[in-house]
């Protein structure tokens, strides 16, 4: 070997590396950002499991109940409802996963050494939440009914271990009683292999037309910005929706996992995904310079979606930091939209906030990905 011509070459690939300022940052860009999503958001144990309380008994004795519940690390309760409905409206709308309700006669119950029974309704759409809270649940339940029992004995001299009533929690689990994993995981499914899919459908899309020089024949012809992303979008979004409609009937007959709401409103709004995603590649498009630009750039969006989304991982159980971030991942939306539609059978009356979402993402994705291309061309 020619050292002369091997130090010639190793000098050359330097100096090429160093003038491609993206590949240059990259390597050290990823491991911190892969180490600190990893760090925080793989987190498989779950608290902070957002509750909201039903006190129809407002005592002194409801009251050390319910702080049974807020020592615990397990569950937050943010909401004191003041009617079933509206707890059952939160469980609905994806704001709370436990519901605690504890009956008007509860005091008094407890006061005659009866046993009040109070409820826990958990929802059984994630499988992972559902057993935290139905355990962690039980219980605390337990534990203060014990307390309870051995308080009340021994103020009257008698013997902790007799058997007396304490207090009995009936649990439900909704949606999904036999929390089966299966019934979570598809809907997810959908929704990330949708998203997969079509961004790398349309992030080679410009590059390509870049890396063969076609770019410059359509810069020479009539043909504005907006017409040009669109008119490369619509096939794909006919091809990327096909995708969608595969995976959601495989998914459904192949898996049984059965549609309790509206499968019209889930195609619909499986559209809108669709749209989103495809801007998202487009976006990729006008940024990178080359496809292997272009296939680090969906690295660096696909995977963080998989972490923070709630595909895998609980969001409640995320840094609050971390959890904001979510919020800019157009897959957290459309996972609580097919969750709920999938699973819960809701309506389009507690999913429009997660459709607003999807349309600004669309309009705001679609509206820069345009200004970059007009400014390329410039």
């Amino acid at each position: 070997m020619n050292i002369q011509r091997f130090l010639a070459i190793m000098k050359k690939e330097f100096i090429q590396v160093a003038r491609d300022k993206f590949s240059l940052r990259l390597p050290i860009i990823m491991p911190v950002m892969l180490l600190i999503l990893f760090g925080y958001a793989v987190k498989p144990d779950v608290d902070n499991i957002p509750m909201a309380i039903f006190d129809q008994s407002k005592t002194q004795e409801s009251r050390e109940y319910i702080d049974k519940f807020k020592v615990s690390s397990y569950f937050i309760p943010e909401y004191f409802v003041l009617s079933e409905d509206e707890l059952i409206d939160l469980v609905e709308g994806g704001k709370i996963k436990a519901g605690l309700i504890i009956p008007s006669d509860y005091s008094k119950n407890l006061k005659q050494n009866k046993t009040p029974q109070t409820q826990l309704i958990i929802d059984g759409s994630d499988p992972t939440t559902a057993r935290t809270a139905l355990n962690s649940g039980i219980l605390i339940s337990q534990m203060y009914s014990l307390s309870q029992k051995q308080k009340f004995l021994l103020k009257r001299g008698a013997n902790p271990a007799s058997n007396i009533p304490g207090i009995d929690l009936i649990t439900k689990v909704w949606y999904n009683p036999n929390m089966e994993s299966t019934k979570f995981n598809i809907p997810g499914l959908i929704g990330l292999i949708l998203q997969n899919i079509t961004i790398m459908l349309t992030a080679f899309t410009l590059v390509r037309e870049k890396e063969k020089s076609t770019i410059e024949q359509l810069i020479v012809t009539p043909v504005k910005s907006s017409e040009l992303i669109l008119g490369k979008m619509i096939p794909y979004i006919v091809i990327g929706y096909l995708g969608f409609l595969i995976t959601f009937v495989l998914g459904s007959w192949w898996f049984k996992v059965p549609v309790a709401g509206s499968i019209p409103l889930l195609l619909i709004l499986g559209l809108l995904f669709v749209i989103v995603a495809l801007a998202m590649g487009m976006l990729i498009s006008t940024i990178a310079e080359n496809q292997l630009q272009a296939m680090q750039i969906t690295f660096l969006i696909l995977l963080p979606s998989i972490l923070l989304s709630g595909f895998i991982f609980p969001r409640e159980s995320m840094p609050l930091a971390i959890k904001a971030i979510s919020y800019l991942i157009p897959l957290t939306y459309f996972l609580e939209i097919s969750r709920s539609i999938i699973l819960k059978g809701v309506g389009i009356e507690y999913l429009w906030t997660d459709v607003a979402a999807l349309v600004s993402f669309m309009i705001i994705l679609l509206s820069i990905a345009g200004l970059r291309f007009k400014k390329s061309l410039d």
